[in-house]
Formats: structure tokens, C-alpha cells, sequence
């Protein structure tokens, strides 16, 4: 089963390639698992409509889902190294695909970022924006300095990235010593509440503003799904109160992809064990995703 039934060969029209990475052993959650969240959501798509919320007929996007990387649970830097080869052999393939990974713990991003880096040709033209519910700023954190709670911190200690092309959205939990290190270091964030205070399009602004300030065109984006409220995305590690909407976070990208090019993006965190029993976080992350690529597709 691939996801919404595309293929799986990279060609040279490919524009998408969707992947998963089902790796949940740096998270600190006990008795979850969103290694299972990959295949979940392939299977999911088999009771969804083919045409996105504007129209878009699914099967005309030039996506294709090339599997899983091979993950070791007890082995972290071989991991690393095959995620980097993986997405390597992506790039040989089509050099102007747009990867679309699904995890996974959020630590997962960090793997791709990091090979990403050495992919492109500008990177002072690129930027990271991460919706999350929590900073991950920790740079140590329960197994080390890798964990889905330090993600935010590695992804920021790459040579590319500084307070200039780092912005974490929706945040609404954080510790102490998150708080510290993003004072301290000038890493902005945007806090759910802000949403509701000024509205999503004003919000959404806020984010574009962001990234023109200092001229940055193309930006990865990572999803932790988190980042929405649990009471519409109860499969996940810690349900916050107060998130955004499914809605809110459709425009955003709505608005977003009109005036940013999206050179990559990911969907995290997603745990199928302890969603409800109609996987309605399945069916959301499912719909997050094919969405996004509509938006992106249709202003390529």
C-alpha cells in the first residue's frame, strides 16, 4: 500500500517523493510508538476522496512513495547515516524532487535537515520553520543530546541555520530552560495564543514577515502534530491544550506557499496506539499532507 496509491519510481517529472522513517526510539514517551505512523497513514488514504478541499484531482500530482528507510532501533548514528543515504539516492535521482518525509519521533527531522544541507546550492536562501506545541530547545535531554526533545537545538547548532532562519510556531509548552536558551540565543517563536489574539491571517503574515526580513525564498518545513489541538488530534505523545485547528493550519499553508517556495516538508510524531478507534489523527495527518502538496503544487 503506497500513499493515496501513487507509484513508486522516480522519473524525471516526479515532483514529490514521499517517504517514511520509522524510528520512535529517541522519544521519551513510554508505551507509544510513531514508528507505526508511516504505514498508518499509506493505509488510511485507501477511504479518502481523490480530490483535495480546493478540487485538485489527487492522482494528476506528481507524487510517487518510495518506502521506508531502514532503521536499526538500538543504533542512532547508524540511522543518521542511512537517512542521509536515502535521501541522497532520492536527489540522484531527481535533483529537483521535493522530499516528504513522515515519522516517526520529531528527532527524525533532524537527520534530514542535516543531509539536506549539503544538497542544496544556496544556503543562505533557506530557512527551517517548525510548528510545534514545545520548543525542543533542550540540548541535552533524558538519552543525550539526541532526543526528540533536542531536535530544535541540533537542527540550530547547523552550520546553516541561526536566529536569522529558525522559527518555531505554535508553541505553548515550554520549560524553563528551553525558554533560556531561546532568549539567549534570539531564536524567535510565535506562541499559539498569538493566533487568537491577532487572527490566522494576521498570523500566517507573521510568519511570511519573518522569513522576508532577511531575504530567505525557500523554507523546509517540519509538522510536529502536536502542534494541533488534541481534541482533534488525540494520537499523540502529549496532548496540549490549546492548539491550533485543522482549519487555521490548512490556511496557514495556504497562505504561505503563495509567497514562499516550500523546498521540502515533514509530518511528525503521530502515534496510531493511542489515536480513537476512527483514526482521526491518521485521517488528519493524511489530509495535512495531500494538501500541502496541492498548495505547493499549484504554485510551481
Amino acid at each position: 500500500m503506497t500513499f493515496f496509491d501513487f507509484g513508486e519510481m522516480i522519473d524525471s517529472f516526479t515532483e514529490f517523493v514521499f517517504f517514511g522513517i520509522p524510528w520512535d526510539s529517541l522519544s521519551t514517551l513510554e508505551g507509544a510508538d510513531s514508528s507505526k505512523a508511516p504505514q498508518k497513514i499509506r493505509e488510511i488514504t485507501k477511504n479518502l476522496a481523490l480530490t483535495t478541499e480546493m478540487g485538485i484531482e489527487i492522482p494528476n500530482l506528481r507524487v510517487v512513495d518510495v518506502g521506508d528507510v531502514r532503521i536499526d532501533p538500538l543504533n542512532t548514528e547508524t540511522n543518521i547515516k542511512e537517512i542521509s543515504r536515502f535521501i541522497n539516492s532520492i536527489f540522484k535521482q531527481n535533483k529537483n524532487a521535493i522530499p516528504i518525509m513522515v515519522g516517526g519521533d520529531h528527532f527524525c527531522t533532524y537527520p534530514v535537515i542535516k543531509t539536506i544541507e549539503y544538497l542544496i546550492d544556496d544556503k543562505d536562501n533557506v530557512g527551517i520553520l517548525i510548528f510545534d506545541a514545545h520548543l525542543d530547545l533542550y540540548d541535552n535531554y533524558d538519552k543525550g543530546e539526541y532526543s526528540h526533545a533536542t531536535v530544535s537545538h541540533r537542527i540550530y547548532d547547523l552550520d546553516f541555520i541561526s536566529q536569522n532562519n529558525l522559527l518555531i510556531v505554535g508553541t505553548r509548552d515550554i520549560d524553563i530552560p528551553e525558554l533560556d536558551i531561546a532568549k539567549n540565543e534570539h531564536i524567535s517563536h510565535l506562541n499559539a495564543y498569538l493566533l487568537h489574539d491577532i487572527g490566522v491571517d494576521s498570523f500566517a503574515e507573521k510568519i511570511i514577515e519573518f522569513f522576508k526580513k532577511t531575504q530567505i525564498n525557500s523554507v523546509y518545513v517540519s509538522i510536529d502534530i502536536d502542534v494541533l489541538d488534541p481534541s482533534i488530534a488525540p494520537g499523540t505523545g502529549y496532548a496540549i491544550p490549546g492548539g491550533l485547528s485543522y482549519r487555521e493550519l490548512w490556511q496557514i499553508f495556504r497562505q504561505l506557499t503563495k509567497s514562499i517556495s516550500i523546498i521540502g516538508f515533514d509530518l511528525v510524531e503521530v502515534y496510531p496506539n493511542l489515536d480513537l478507534a476512527n483514526n482521526v489523527t491518521s485521517n488528519l495527518a493524511a489530509k495535512l499532507i495531500i494538501e500541502l502538496i496541492s498548495f505547493i503544487s499549484t504554485t510551481k
